[in-house]
């Protein structure tokens, strides 16, 4: 009888696939963890069963197979970037077995128990900013324990055996990410197994898991907002004279990346677009000390309301997949949507409209525009720049910067420039503020031409007035924060 239990004891294991896996959007390495669990199936050879009966004068009246139980495992990886992980981890696949009738009148049972460990390369796809695709190949290292009884006339001498053994897994997966730090992960796996008797099979696990990573900012990216502090300005009186001290001009330089274009009425990245984004990602991965504002605009068709309801969504779209596939904080990167109220041109043609369902990006740079490479982008230097009421000459504390502005466009005889000029709330009607704003632009040009040597074909003016208001006009800081002019170098490539 022990030819039986050597025969009967194996234990022979089918697959069972599915399609699953985790998107780590995350371009940084970083440690994870986590748990499965779910079910675990084997598929018992009965024929063979049947066979080993047969031979030791033995025949199976009937055989009824459990061949599922419950599986877990426990898992830890590390990403190396947003498609490669090692991972590793402690598996139980539970217990599986059998139970033969036979003639002459007895039972045989059999049953195998397994657990183990194992590591794993897994390969990861984006598929969209919350979902991933994962494929697995790996070892697993599995104790494998067999036991076997008999009753009636079936006597077994050597009821159990136990096993470790080295074998190849395989596995593919889903994961649905909720934030940088928590994920929900769906996946198929098969695991190569040894009996206790000599034999080989297969066991398959699918199970639903739940995936940590440390380290990772919780935070929603449109709770926190770009914050631009007030300009300061310092005055000394001393009677019977008022003395004003200037102050040096305070720039900001950032970079817009502009044509990030949907389809219609849809806020999903287009997948060649994302190449553009790769360029913004890059840019504040550099600069940790830059924010960004995400701005979302639409073509005019539909309902005012849907329009700005959609141009945020795209403007989030496109701030989640920076702060998750780049590793942005949250509190630099900050979505609004403007609807079809900013269209670039005519909403008359179809092309416009395309032209129209945009993005644009404004950087908030950590860097000075001088000695600044020439790349194919748009780059920007933002003065808060003081000027007396309802004037526009250029005050001498601003020399400094226009100069570094004018020595630029000298460097880089491809660039041109346009300067733009914007107001607070100081004019009698928004036809006056136009105007002011326009005049104000027009005398920058103009001082870095005649003072400082630029090529004036290559410098434009155009004003704003009061349509782009950074802040609200009612404070005294606020109306400085409007009454800028903002210098945009184009690059022709």
């Amino acid at each position: 009888m022990k030819h039986v239990a050597k025969k009967i004891g194996a234990l022979s294991l089918v697959t069972l696939s599915g399609l699953a896996s985790p998107w780590a959007m995350a371009e940084e390495a970083g440690w994870y963890g986590g748990a499965s669990v779910g079910q675990s199936r084997a598929e018992i050879d009965n024929e063979r069963i049947t066979r080993s009966l047969l031979a030791n004068g033995f025949s199976a009246a009937t055989i009824y197979d459990d061949d599922r139980d419950m599986g877990f495992k426990l898992f830890g990886g590390y990403e190396f970037n947003r498609y490669f992980a090692l991972e590793g981890g402690y598996f139980d696949l539970g217990n599986m077995g059998f139970t033969a009738t036979t003639t002459p009148a007895g039972t045989l049972n059999g049953n195998i128990r397994l657990n183990g460990l194992n590591v794993d390369a897994v390969g990861k796809l984006p598929i969209t900013e919350k979902f991933s695709a994962l494929a697995r190949a790996g070892l697993n290292y599995a104790q494998a324990k067999d036991s076997f009884g008999g009753t009636g006339a079936v006597s077994l001498p050597n009821p159990g055996a136990r096993v470790r053994d080295l074998n190849y897994k395989l596995g593919v997966g889903l994961q649905y990410d909720f934030s940088q730090s928590f994920g929900m992960r769906a996946e198929a796996e098969r695991y190569r197994i040894d009996d206790a008797v000599g034999n080989k099979g297969d066991i398959d696990l699918i199970s639903l898991g739940v995936v940590y990573r440390f380290g990772r900012s919780k935070e929603d990216s449109n709770d926190a907002p770009v914050s631009t502090a007030p300009v300061a300005v310092a005055a000394v009186a001393a009677a019977p004279v008022l003395v004003v001290v200037p102050v040096a001009a305070r720039t900001e330089q950032y970079c817009s990346i502009l044509d990030i274009q949907f389809e219609i009425d849809q806020d999903e990245i287009q997948r060649e677009e994302k190449e553009k984004l790769g360029v913004v990602g890059t840019f504040l991965k550099k600069y940790p000390a830059s924010t960004a504002l995400i701005e979302g605009h639409s073509d005019n068709v539909g309902a005012t309301e849907h329009n700005i309801a959609l141009s945020r969504s795209r403007a989030e779209t496109v701030a989640r997949y920076l702060v998750d596939t780049f590793q942005i904080a949250h509190s630099r990167v900050r979505a609004v949507g403007y609807g079809d109220t900013r269209p670039l041109v005519s909403n008359d043609t179809e092309e416009g409209k395309r032209i129209n369902r945009r993005i644009n990006a404004v950087i908030a740079c950590a860097t000075d525009i001088e000695g600044l490479a020439v790349v194919p982008a748009r780059t920007t230097m933002a003065m808060e720049m003081e000027f007396d009421e309802n004037q526009a000459d250029v005050k001498p504390q601003y020399d400094g910067e226009l100069r570094k502005v004018a020595k630029f466009l000298k460097a880089n005889p491809r660039v041109t420039a346009t300067v733009e000029g914007h107001t607070g709330n100081m004019q009698a009607t928004p036809e006056l503020a136009m105007e002011m704003s326009q005049r104000r632009a027009q005398s920058v040009v103009n001082y870095m031409v005649d003072k400082l040597g630029a090529d004036r074909s290559r410098l434009t003016a155009q004003g704003f007035g009061q349509t782009r208001r950074f802040a609200y006009s009612t404070s005294v800081e606020g109306q400085q924060e409007n009454r800028r002019v903002n210098i945009i170098f184009n690059y022709r490539k």
